[in-house]
């Protein structure tokens, strides 16, 4: 492509894009499904790289959407609203059941609740009114539709019930039934309006109207799945389920407790066919951890919980023709082989390439070029490849090869034992990789520098300007406003972002030098281990593995990491201009007395507040907890100290303090 048909697409795209956001994320009336919106950022995200002069600032393939709208006021969640690891099958089912029972104590139960494809909803109570409900936004904060929630008729304004906790959350689905989406579809037909694509569009379109009467007349229904609070009335999900039932609000009835995995997997088959006879739709089936406390010992990744799976119905399956394989490579050294395929409508889009996962996956399918291959979509954004018609195979046709060298760099790849990808080993001179570490490393749950984008990284790694994140720290005013794109103003903004991220926290920095294996979960607990970075440059595999949640590969990554020269030369530039590479730097940490303690709060306080008592805790290297269990050192208690509480404690013979005691105890009588 010429560079000025290149420049006459780009903005073609980016117009067209722009569009569908807007109707998207504003007016809730896709035009498209979301993988033909994916197809259309993904080609503009190609021809951008390609043509980097004609990257501008705000270009769609680097704003992230969200249901945060400038029509609402925001705010925090009190609990974070995280997503669901998924799987379409009963072999994974089984694994996520064995993780489950190697790394929690006692029997397990689990509750099966239908997954209901609507739009999430979070809603705040205070002394038995409805306070405020959020959507779910980034995770972090939502949307306030208060007003607009306050006109569902399945969720009570104000609760009378004597077990209601003084303050709790509860989450659900809002929904809209197929039936009433079909009246309304009727209604905009005849008035010569278009109709709404499908029921979750319809329902987080409505939820987000600026007119409640409107809201009003939808007929919304919401279905609860969570409840949360400092002081639950049961230990366990399904029973604070049919708590919340009692109080008003509508729990499904189809929720079932479940004693082992087989009982499960039976739910998951029977709603399979019966999920059609259903007014509402359904794309599947979560699966919960019923008891509290092991959820809580199970914890959580960066991005879901480990106690939960969403079972997933698999998808339609299209065959059309495999025109070639292309090698991607990310951010840490992955190589990901990716099918380009003739155009198929498959699930109501159309289809033009598949995810081949890895090597593995292209042996097990024998592919050869023009193959007539089999696609799925399931739950990726990217569908996949699930096999190949045989019989029209051309006997001439060209087998599939992995290749055996990186396609940016020429390095010979890497393949370790027991890991199913191919990675690029020179991940300090691979360009894609460079830029890709770069990236992560200014992210905003790293090191958190505003200014900095892909497409800004792209302009000083072209002008030789920076080949790792500590050539950031070196970056002068003069060699950034000649850039074009730039100018002193943004130049400026940042130069000053770079020098305020020296005062990132230990644990975000470890998380920011993108060692692999290491996310954002494992590197808070590794902090918590090994204080500074030199603690942890001197560990060995043994004192590694030691550690909740790092096992042997992790453990391996990071003596691999320290091992490597440039990495500590990266490291020892980064010391010279003042990054926080120990925990004793944290201003916030008042002593140790607590470490290794897990501690529950309960019941009213006289010289501090819960909260305030939860902050004395981490300041003391504590660890706060929700539920009782077996690893809770100790409870602070308070006056009207939960029953359910009071009752797990004398199970366990864990010991009850009292708010003198524990003041005693962190030096503040």
């Amino acid at each position: 492509m010429k560079q000025s048909e290149a420049k006459e697409h780009i903005e073609k795209l980016r117009k067209e894009i722009e569009e569908h956001n807007h109707r998207y994320y504003v007016l809730n009336q896709p035009l498209i499904s979301d993988f033909e919106y994916d197809i259309l950022l993904n080609e503009l995200d190609t021809l951008e790289k390609k043509f980097p002069e004609f990257i501008i600032e705000g270009s769609p393939t680097h704003r992230v959407g969200s249901d945060i709208t400038k029509e609402f006021e925001q705010y925090e969640h009190i609990y974070p609203m995280l997503s669901l690891g998924n799987t379409y099958s009963e072999e994974e089912l089984r694994e996520f059941d064995t993780r489950i029972k190697k790394n929690t104590s006692g029997s397990i139960e689990y509750v099966c609740e239908l997954k209901f494809d609507g739009a999430s909803i979070s809603i705040t109570y205070k002394n038995g009114s409805l306070f405020r409900a959020l959507t779910r936004g980034d995770g972090n904060k939502g949307d306030d539709v208060t007003l607009n929630v306050k006109t569902i008729k399945s969720i009570p304004l104000k609760i009378s019930d004597k077990t209601v906790p003084t303050e709790f959350v509860i989450r659900g689905e809002i929904l809209m039934p197929r039936a009433v989406l079909n009246k309304l579809n009727d209604e905009r037909l005849k008035a010569e309006l278009p109709p709404f694509a499908n029921p979750r569009n319809t329902a987080a379109g409505t939820l987000k109207l600026l007119d409640a009467r409107i809201v009003a007349s939808r007929s919304l229904e919401c279905m609860i799945y969570f409840l949360l609070a400092e002081e639950l009335p049961h230990d366990n999900h399904y029973d604070n389920l049919k708590e919340a039932s009692e109080w008003g609000f509508s729990v499904p009835d189809s929720i079932r407790l479940c004693r082992n995995i087989d009982e499960v997997i039976q739910f998951i088959s029977y709603w399979e066919s019966e999920r059609k006879n259903l007014p509402y739709n359904i794309d599947g089936v979560v699966v919960k951890v019923n008891s509290l406390s092991q959820q809580e010992e199970l914890g959580f990744t960066a991005k879901s919980p480990r106690w939960a799976i969403a079972y997933k119905y698999k998808a339609e399956v299209a065959s059309t023709k495999l025109l070639s394989v292309i090698f991607q490579v990310g951010r840490t050294g992955n190589v990901t082989p990716v099918a380009n395929l003739e155009p198929v409508l498959l699930s109501g889009s159309t289809v033009k390439r598949a995810t081949l996962h890895n090597a593995d996956q292209i042996a097990l399918l024998d592919l050869h070029l023009n193959d007539m291959v089999y696609v799925e979509k399931g739950g990726e954004i990217i569908p996949k490849i699930v096999g190949v018609d045989h019989s029209l195979r051309n006997e001439n046709s060209k087998r599939i090869e992995f290749i055996s060298n990186c396609p940016e760099c020429g390095t010979a790849l890497i393949k370790n034992e027991g890991e199913a990808n191919h990675f690029c080993p020179n991940y300090l001179h691979c360009p894609p990789q460079l830029k890709g570490r770069i990236e992560h490393f200014i992210s905003r749950k790293a090191m958190d520098i505003d200014g900095l984008g892909e497409e800004t990284i792209d302009l000083l790694f072209s002008n030789n300007l920076i080949r790792n994140f500590s050539d950031l720290y070196d970056l002068q005013l003069e060699q950034l406003v000649p850039l074009e794109r730039l100018g002193e103003k943004s130049a400026s903004n940042i130069l000053r972002s770079i020098k305020k991220s020296i005062n990132t926290p230990y644990h975000r920095v470890l998380f920011a030098l993108g060692i692999r294996h290491v996310g954002e979960t494992v590197a808070k607990t590794i902090s918590g281990r090994f204080r500074s970075i030199d603690d942890l440059i001197k560990a060995n595999h043994e004192q590694l593995t030691s550690v909740r949640e790092i096992g042997p590969k992790i453990a391996m990554s990071i003596i691999a990491y320290f091992s490597d020269n440039e990495n500590l030369e990266i490291i020892n530039r980064l010391r010279l201009v003042g990054i926080n590479f120990s925990d004793n730097k944290n201003p916030n940490l008042t002593s140790n007395t607590l470490e290794g303690k897990t501690i529950v709060i309960s019941g009213l306080f006289q010289k501090h507040s819960r909260d305030e008592y939860k902050e004395l805790i981490e300041k003391n290297c504590g660890r706060n907890s929700m539920s009782v269990s077996g690893n809770t050192s100790f409870i602070l208690a308070g006056e009207n100290m939960g029953q359910s509480k009071k009752e797990k404690a004398l199970e366990l013979g864990v010991p009850l303090l009292s708010e003198i005691e524990f003041l005693k105890i962190i030096g503040e009588e």
